[in-house]
């Protein structure tokens, strides 16, 4: 049975990266704290490590489409690096080995985004602006973006998250990305952020077991894979009420086994 919960819970972690760039984390540390008994900071570790390989291929499946914006997404993802470097400094030193009660800050964040997803994203109109200021705002808010991706940097190595949710506002709101470009270019983000956090939990003493994290990590992959390449055949209506349907059965979920 517990490999039941392995599997679907790597399954729902990568419909999450793929469908909606988020991270593995949001589904697999409620449920394998809150189902199959592991500690909160070993669970954070095995979805960091069951994200890089995810958001690896969902980036590609989305650049393939035309749906991830290299330029823009190299440049905060050098940023969130950095931030994610500092952050995990920052754990080392704090001895930052417990995750108490982030179950539920991550349940709450499901239905916040859930919620977003459901709300069609609002395309700024710039035609009638004269090109220097557009090239000010545009420069403003590249600004603005790394940033925040700094910042999420620095909280997703010192939590032990991946940003998903938090970098994908960030292109959304700041950035004024549409949602399949938003999650396209956020899961080549969440790649290095995620590496960084597995890597630093692993030395902070985080301990994974091998065959769980194959499993775990195989039917993340395969989520993502196959939920990206929904996404990206679909509209983005239907991509975004999708991503909000799963986020809510995900909440639902994660509440019951808690």
């Amino acid at each position: 049975m517990t490999y039941l919960f392995y599997i679907a819970a790597g399954l729902a972690g990568g419909v999450l990266i793929g469908m909606a760039g988020l991270t593995a984390a949001m589904v697999l540390t409620p449920i394998l704290s809150g189902a199959c008994g592991w500690s909160g900071y070993d669970a954070t570790t095995m979805s960091l490590i069951a994200n890089v390989p995810s958001a690896i291929v969902s980036s590609y499946t989305y650049y393939k489409h035309g749906n991830a914006d290299m330029k823009r997404g190299g440049t905060i993802s050098i940023s969130a690096f950095v931030g994610a470097v500092v952050g995990s400094w920052l754990g080392y030193l704090f001895s930052q080995v417990s995750e108490n009660g982030i179950s539920y800050l991550v349940i709450i964040g499901n239905l916040f985004m859930a919620i977003k997803f459901f709300r069609p994203t609002k395309q700024k109109s710039e035609a009638s602006a004269l090109e220097v200021d557009r090239i000010v705002r545009e420069q403003r808010r590249t600004l603005l973006a790394l940033l925040l991706s700094f910042l999420i940097g620095v909280e997703c190595g010192f939590m032990g998250s991946a940003g998903g949710m938090m970098m994908l506002m960030v292109l959304t709101l700041v950035m004024g990305m549409n949602t399949k470009l938003a999650v396209g270019t956020g899961s080549i983000v969440m790649t290095l952020v995620a590496l960084t956090g597995a890597v630093s939990h692993l030395i902070m003493g985080a301990t994974v077991d091998l065959i769980p994290a194959i499993i775990i990590t195989l039917s993340c992959t395969f989520g993502a894979m196959g939920s990206a390449r929904f996404a990206n055949k679909v509209n983005e209506r239907l991509m975004s009420c999708c991503a909000g349907v799963v986020l809510i059965l995900v909440s639902i979920a994660s509440l019951t086994l808690n």
